[in-house]
């Protein structure tokens, strides 16, 4: 008889394609993973990973059984969420992700309400950026991600995930008090052409909607800074070394000397709940979106 954490094991292996991206995504050592893997090689009597550089790689067999695992854990997922519906308990264990923003604008308040409606579930969070976020979901590290897309950036979300929305978040333009423009009412992103911005990592979706957005306006932003964190962002705004994009949620008091202001064509974030479609019936899912959704001030 297979057992189904090691093929739990496998499966992480042939889908993070390391030992240390597998030990991470099951939140184990990479010495477990090892261990498990030889132990699973007992049982089939084969040999499942060889030698590849300083790294491993999936034997022929190693990839046929990881192919067999995929479809038995997809399975079990499906078992475990059809008797959680048919007994209609909110109990077990939940893994959520958020990016950032989300996680400090929503966990708080939705984490609160689920404690003390469904005390029999356990909540675990973590902080991961969108594009990993969707990948966490799809490989099974996370039960259920907070993620974004823009107005006129979409994130792409593949087959297989199931998705819902949570709030629309507006974005307005954070400037320094002393700015020549701090006295409008409205602003657009164009009149910042001349600018130094603040904006996120390179190559992060919200830097690449930026950098889009801009440029499909005419204008080649220059970019003076980087920073992950929206509040470092807003820091060097406050030292008058730019401007930048700041969405609401999450956003906390402003620091001194920091004024925003709203954008003539509104800018928003959509943000939405993703979780794999054979979750589709767990009621822990369920309530996860409604507190998430009344945590954003949505009707539950």
């Amino acid at each position: 008889m297979l057992n189904l954490e090691r093929l739990r094991t496998l499966d992480a292996l042939a889908r993070h394609g390391s030992v240390s991206g597998a030990a991470e995504g099951l939140h184990v050592t990479a010495s477990a993973v090892s261990q498990q893997m030889a132990k699973l090689e007992r049982e089939v009597g084969q040999q499942l990973l060889a030698r590849n550089g300083r790294g491993v790689r999936l034997t022929d067999a190693g990839r046929l059984l990881a192919e067999h695992a995929a479809r038995i854990l997809s399975q079990v997922e499906l078992a475990q969420a059809d008797l959680e519906a048919q007994r209609g308990q909110v109990v077990g264990e939940l893994r959520l992700g958020a990016f950032p923003t989300a996680a400090r604008g929503l966990f708080p308040a939705a984490l609160s309400r689920l404690r003390e409606r469904h005390p029999g579930l356990r909540v675990c969070t973590v902080e991961m950026e969108p594009a990993a976020a969707v990948r966490a979901v799809l490989r099974g590290d996370v039960d259920l991600s907070v993620v974004l897309d823009w107005y006129n950036k979409p994130l792409p979300v593949p087959e297989g995930l199931s998705r819902a929305p949570i709030l629309d978040d507006p974005a307005d333009v954070a400037l320094p008090v002393t700015h020549p423009l701090a006295g409008r009412a409205e602003v657009d992103l164009e009149d910042f052409a001349d600018d130094d911005w603040v904006t996120w990592g390179e190559s992060e979706f919200c830097d690449e909607w930026l950098l889009d957005t801009l440029r499909s306006k005419g204008v080649e932003p220059r970019i003076a800074h980087r920073a992950e964190e929206h509040a470092t962002q807003l820091a060097l705004v406050a030292a008058g070394l730019g401007v930048c994009v700041a969405p609401r949620l999450g956003r906390g008091p402003l620091p001194a000397g920091v004024r925003t202001l709203p954008v003539r064509q509104a800018v928003r974030r959509h943000i939405y709940a993703i979780w794999r479609v054979e979750a589709d019936r767990r009621p822990s899912i369920r309530a996860a979106v409604t507190a998430l959704r009344t945590a954003g001030g949505q009707p539950s």
